[in-house]
């Protein structure tokens, strides 16, 4: 299970986290807010952890 961790403007900055967390061992997922069908590179997105690692994404984000 999934949930929701960090939502960002774009999808730029989606892939930019996502890499980042996946780097570092943790993965993750990214999906448009909203409507799957309607998305482009400028609608928010929202970046998924898997449950109960959300601590770990945390950390990595206290190294940056």
């Amino acid at each position: 299970m999934w949930v929701e961790f960090k939502k960002v403007p774009s999808l730029m900055m989606a892939e930019m986290w996502k890499d980042t967390f996946e780097s570092e061992g943790l993965p993750s997922r990214i999906l448009p807010e909203g409507d799957i069908l309607s998305w482009s590179e400028t609608v928010p997105f929202i970046v998924y952890v898997p449950k109960g690692r959300e601590h770990v994404a945390e950390e990595i984000l206290r190294k940056l």
